[in-house]
């Protein structure tokens, strides 16, 4: 019995090769990330702020840190105010959107550096405990015991007090005190790999431990890690706000969303749009992320791969 083979090579009544081939896993992330709204929302606002940031220098229509006694306190264009001052002035008369726009860079600034910092730190040790066990993992399990028993806005506000406030030691402080939730993501992490047959087909074949954690363990746990690092990013914004609302934070004149709120908050019986102006610009920056951050941990969750 013979079967006839057609010019393509397919034999009749058998799908080809093109009908049997499905979407490719990039087609499938593409189509994972386009149809989750609350990714989509995220990074929208994300990438808006990012843009006002980086065009401050060029788009601000005022000088952040020029004070105008005679300006002082004027109202938002919708209050009643004039365009020239579209969100009104401070109580130094400065621009309010300028500061504002200024102030996205420091907000992003310290929750990058501090999400960074923590991150190395914390992934380092989770990485060594989860894959080394033993007594490197009761030594790292002890650490972050310890960590958790720290309240972070008390220590952050000692350590302030007695170092001094500025952008560079909100930055070092928030890095050294963050890193907890790394440290437990990529320990769980990395025990769930190092068991997988892969990781022992590599012991097997003689790959030095470096070699089996640069290429085994990191490309498998790196989507806990960006979900991890959008957390703790908003979670230093939120912390750097706090800090410098109660003056142990970035100083003045540098345009923080939350040294803002601070300045304003004796203005807010009579003038609340002081402190609702910058109040919803760290919301919006704060849900975006944490959108985001869902929002990966949901494209990249294992039962959604398939």
């Amino acid at each position: 019995m013979t079967i006839a083979i057609d010019d393509k090579g397919a034999r009749p009544g058998l799908p080809s090769a093109n009908q049997i081939t499905g979407p490719t896993p990039g087609q499938q992330l593409r189509k994972r990330i386009f149809g989750h709204y609350g990714l989509l929302i995220g990074a929208g606002i994300l990438g808006l702020i990012f843009l006002m940031a980086l065009s401050a220098p060029f788009l601000a229509p005022h000088d952040p840190y020029a004070q105008s006694l005679l300006a002082r306190v004027k109202p938002p264009v919708w209050l009643g105010g004039s365009w020239e001052n579209m969100l009104g002035t401070d109580v130094l008369g400065r621009d309010y959107l300028s500061r504002l726009m200024y102030g996205a860079q420091i907000s992003l600034l310290i929750g990058f550096a501090a999400a960074f910092i923590s991150g190395v730190i914390g992934t380092a040790m989770g990485v060594a405990a989860g894959y080394f066990g033993g007594k490197v993992d009761l030594v790292v399990t002890f650490l972050i015991t310890v960590r958790l028993s720290m309240p972070v806005v008390l220590v952050a506000l000692a350590v302030v007090a007695l170092v001094g406030g500025s952008l560079e030691v909100v930055i070092a402080v928030l890095g050294l005190l963050l890193w907890d939730r790394y440290a437990v993501v990529m320990r769980s992490a990395t025990m769930q790999i190092r068991q997988m047959d892969y990781v022992a087909s590599a012991r097997a074949v003689g790959c030095s431990t470096s070699r089996i954690l640069l290429t085994e363990i990191m490309p498998n746990i790196v989507n806990n890690l960006i979900v991890v690092a959008t957390l703790e990013m908003a979670h230093a914004i939120l912390l750097e706000a706090a800090l410098s609302f109660l003056g142990m934070g970035v100083q003045p004149p540098l345009p923080s969303w939350g040294l803002m709120v601070a300045e304003g908050k004796d203005y807010i019986l009579f003038e609340p749009w002081l402190i609702t102006i910058p109040g919803v610009a760290l919301f919006m920056m704060v849900l975006a992320i944490n959108l985001m951050g869902d929002g990966i941990r949901d494209v990249t969750a294992p039962e959604n791969r398939n």
